[in-house]
């Protein structure tokens, strides 16, 4: 298995004389080996796309005046670390530059590489800086103003800028404006420094070119996978369907699937905020290729519960499992009663929760799905390279440049796909953006917390802590919303022997205390007071007594059964409150104890076994962590 999230840098290798990347031993169209060149790992590198291009393009023209060594070029983004998008840019299989969104600017930026300002040096019309080199490296030094002996074209402070110094060619930024440059002590900042040209490449090229220098590489990519899909599935008996989220990693998987197999189902979640484009491309694809279309509908879910989770964030993303894997499971339960083995589009480039997963995963919180990953090892150029080759027709929302598609008010999408979403549909987002400033409003955080994209996480990571620094905004580290537990005494010794641990959780109120005491019986035997909302839970090595007012006390015979009992007790509360009815939880009871209605769960005492499974799959218990932060 690859370990894609390393800090290093990743091979890949160009071909000079067809002008396109080659993504096997040697390209097909004239046999070369290529030129290698590197990117940051972990390498997802893409193709950029419609607006995409004109962004890059729009930037190289803005700071350097130009974009002619662009022309019939085929451009590639890798994906680097940042504080919003941050891509580095490929052009001629060298990266001359890396494309960055501001959250403090709201707008794109360029940095430039060392390669960039080698190969633009001579066709520069503006942001070009002649210096008399002052003694000692040059690299990482500031330049003063007296040392600047030629300016071509204004400049602001920040801008990029490519800094000739006799023989030597630098990247660097500008620390001061160009009317300002005469005073200023600090004028420009040295980043790089190289010697010599990049001759810019006459070869005109297209995606078409691409492919075709491709083609064995992508024969091989295909039959693994076909391979590995045919091998596991054989002659086994069970349904196979096809996760079909609208985006390419699963349309490339349906070319894999309909090379593999006979017959598959296509499956569809729509979430309820799916773009309108996607519903449609998905009905219009399913349609046109005579494939069944079997759809879960989430409907007004997440809706009718974020009131009371809160905004969604990117740990704590408690809507993937009420509007997508809720509807998943009563959509497969009703269609397929002996279970499905499910392909879905998975890749290891993804991200660091997907990095390992393996071929064959089965979902915890889906009963009878086996899921198959056969791209996971598939970096998206080759997604891209194999959709183009197999003319598989795509979401045209890739050529509004955005890099993954999903539900349009993810809060794993960037900010500046949020910027694309507002663009082309101010009625989502109006929706979305004022619900977010109610939300504001109620739990007293100001609407920077907001602009700059606070909301998107429950804990701040330091990329976030640093960015409110920047804005001199005093931010909470924790997104608090209505939900907290405050311990009042931790773990100690008890006066009556063992241990306790005492607590206040604070809860929005949605169901009768009767629903708690219900939820309590998962955890031991239950009594309790209507009257006065009291219930006491025994199990074999612990007690917790349960108040209508969120106390929680729980003692134990030791300080490991005291926690262990306290936690499953809070957990109880939480779910029997907070419960999104998505049923998951009775799903994955094999007792069949739990029932659920209008009024939230119920639990059948005689026959519960305290297993704990439907805590395990329940989204409010899952996110624990993040509730009570």
């Amino acid at each position: 298995m690859t370990t894609p999230f390393k800090h290093a840098k990743v091979s890949f290798r160009w071909c000079d004389t067809c002008g396109t990347l080659i993504l096997g031993d040697r390209c097909n169209s004239c046999g070369s080996s290529g030129r290698e060149f590197k990117v940051s790992a972990p390498g997802d590198l893409r193709p950029c796309l419609g607006r995409g291009t004109e962004v890059v393009r729009s930037l190289f023209m803005k700071y350097f005046g130009t974009t002619a060594f662009l022309e019939s070029k085929l451009l590639f983004l890798n994906k680097i670390s940042g504080e919003d998008r941050a891509d580095e840019i490929v052009v001629d299989g060298r990266v001359v530059g890396v494309l960055r969104f501001s959250l403090i600017k709201n707008e794109f930026l360029l940095e430039l590489r060392l390669d960039g300002a080698l190969l633009l040096a001579r066709v520069a019309k503006r942001g070009v800086v002649t210096i008399d080199p002052p003694p000692g490296h040059l690299k990482g030094k500031n330049i003063s103003g007296k040392d600047i002996r030629e300016t071509k074209g204004s400049f602001l402070i920040e801008d990029p800028l490519i800094v000739l110094a006799g023989n030597l060619v630098c990247t660097g930024a500008a620390r001061a404006s160009s009317d300002k440059l005469d005073d200023s002590e600090k004028a420009i900042g040295i980043r790089d420094v190289g010697k010599g040209e990049i001759a810019i490449s006459k070869k005109r090229t297209d995606w078409g070119d691409f492919v075709r220098a491709n083609v064995s590489y992508l024969v091989v990519l295909e039959s693994s996978a076909v391979s590995d899909v045919k091998s596991f599935i054989g002659n086994n008996p069970i349904p196979v369907t096809l996760s079909f989220s609208g985006g390419k990693d699963s349309l490339a998987c349906f070319g894999i699937a309909r090379k593999a197999l006979r017959a598959f189902d296509l499956i569809f979640v729509d979430t309820g905020l799916e773009f309108p484009e996607t519903v449609r491309y998905v009905q219009d694809f399913a349609k046109k290729n005579h494939m069944r279309l079997v759809k879960a509908d989430a409907g007004e879910a997440f809706w009718e519960q974020v009131g009371s989770f809160g905004p969604p964030a990117k740990d704590f993303r408690w809507c993937c499992k009420v509007c997508k894997l809720a509807p998943l499971t009563s959509v497969i339960e009703a269609n397929y009663l002996k279970g499905t083995i499910t392909i879905e589009g998975n890749r290891i480039y993804e991200s660091f929760a997907r990095a390992s997963i393996d071929f064959v995963e089965h979902n915890p919180f889906v009963p009878n799905q086996i899921i198959l990953n056969p791209i996971r090892e598939w970096r998206a150029v080759d997604v891209w390279g194999y959709i183009w080759w197999r003319n598989l027709e795509y979401n045209q929302l890739y050529d509004e440049d955005f890099e993954r598609i999903g539900c349009y008010l993810c809060p794993s999408c960037l900010a500046s796909e949020w910027r694309t979403t507002e663009r082309i549909h101010p009625d989502l987002s109006g929706k979305w953006n004022g619900f977010l400033d109610r939300w504001a409003k109620e739990n007293d955080v100001g609407k920077e917390f907001i602009a700059h994209g606070f909301w998107r996480w429950k804990i701040l990571p330091p990329k976030m802590r640093k960015l409110a620094e920047q804005l001199e905004l005093k931010i909470p580290r924790v997104r608090s919303d209505r939900i907290a537990l405050k311990v009042v005494k931790g773990v100690s010794p008890c006066a009556t022997g063992g241990y306790s641990i005492e607590a206040v959780a604070s809860i929005p109120r949605k169901r009768d205390f009767a629903r708690v005491a219900d939820m309590l019986k998962t955890v031991g035997q239950v009594r309790y007071s209507g009257e006065y909302e009291i219930a006491l839970v025994r199990t074999e090595d612990s007690t917790v007594k349960v108040f209508g007012g969120g106390q929680i006390v729980a003692t134990g015979s030791t300080p490991e059964r005291a926690e262990r009992a306290f936690e499953a007790s809070v957990k109880a509360f939480l779910r029997s409150q907070l419960c999104a009815v998505c049923r998951i939880c009775a799903k994955n009871c094999r007792k069949r104890a739990i029932t659920i209605g209008d009024d939230g769960p119920k639990v059948n005492e005689e026959l519960c076994t305290h297993c704990g499974k439907c805590s395990e799959a329940c989204v409010v218990a899952h996110y624990y962590d993040k509730l009570v932060a």
